[in-house]
């Protein structure tokens, strides 16, 4: 986090404690807030395309594009229309990681039925020991998430051992995505650099949201990548940004505004983001 040193008036740093002891936080985080929206910025701000549940559903056709992604974060997952592979969202561009393995960076007119991008501005920066598997990797990353109720974006860079990642296919029109990632495609890569972008959700989120840790992996030579299945790692840089603003865009396509969307539909997506 960057550091700033300034003067200000003295009745200012009154109201400025008065706001700290009032909202429990810190001097520094509510300057943050005002700051932010005195720039029209969003900072700490998580926002989501669509409905979990919708992919759950079926409804993966174009609901927005990457231009349009870009315009709310520079760090974070999501897929492409008609399930067209794994997006990743690192440094303020958005690749796709396709079935066949092919990874490119996507159009500013690439379509996608769901993501969720934040602008990455992390407050921990620590680095890890080594990782065992996906387990471990959560359990570290534990370590640093002071709530499960608020969310949070992770981000580990440096060299891997193994991983074991996803991508899905193509299914046809309106194939539910418990069907459609019995086709998907598994890779295993070994002894690679690269980053894992992740997002944490809090437990109430299932219904609009992937529960639990979300990781989608990119090498660094823009090579290789997809869904985090499985992890093995020497010491890593680890960084952590806890979320405390969450907004949520709802499509207003035909396909989603006629899907039902009232069913519990967490154990199929539970399977679907499981290896198989």
């Amino acid at each position: 986090m960057a550091e700033l040193t300034v003067s200000f008036p003295g009745s200012l740093k009154s109201a400025l404690d008065a706001e700290v002891k009032r909202a429990g936080g810190t001097a520094a985080s509510v300057v943050t807030k005002a700051l932010a929206q005195y720039l029209g910025l969003s900072v700490h701000t998580l926002f989501q395309v669509s409905t979990s549940g919708a992919l759950v559903a079926g409804v993966y056709d174009r609901e927005v594009d990457v231009r349009s992604i870009l315009d709310h974060g520079d760090f974070g997952v999501g897929t492409f229309s008609n399930l067209d592979g794994e997006m990743v969202v690192l440094d303020g561009k958005v690749y796709q990681v396709q079935g066949t393995g092919r990874v490119s960076e996507a159009a500013p007119d690439a379509g996608a039925p769901f993501a969720v991008v934040t602008r990455f501005a992390p407050d921990v920066d620590v680095r890890t020991p080594a990782l065992a598997g996906f387990e471990a990797l959560q359990q570290e990353c534990d370590r640093y998430r002071k709530s499960g109720n608020i969310f949070y974006a992770v981000r580990l860079d440096g060299q891997f051992d193994r991983l074991r990642t996803r991508a899905v296919n193509p299914p046809d029109p309106g194939t539910r995505l418990v069907d459609a990632t019995k086709a998907q495609t598994e890779f295993t890569f070994k002894d690679i650099a690269g980053t894992l972008v992740g997002l944490w959700s809090p437990g109430f989120s299932s219904a609009f949201s992937v529960p639990g840790y979300h990781f989608h992996f990119l090498s660094d030579d823009r090579q290789h990548g997809g869904h985090l299945l499985d992890v093995a790692a020497g010491p890593l840089r680890l960084r952590v940004e806890a979320l405390t603003d969450f907004h949520l865009a709802l499509p207003e396509s035909e396909a989603f505004l006629k899907a039902d969307l009232s069913k519990n539909t967490a154990q199929e997506l539970a399977y679907a983001e499981a290896p198989h």
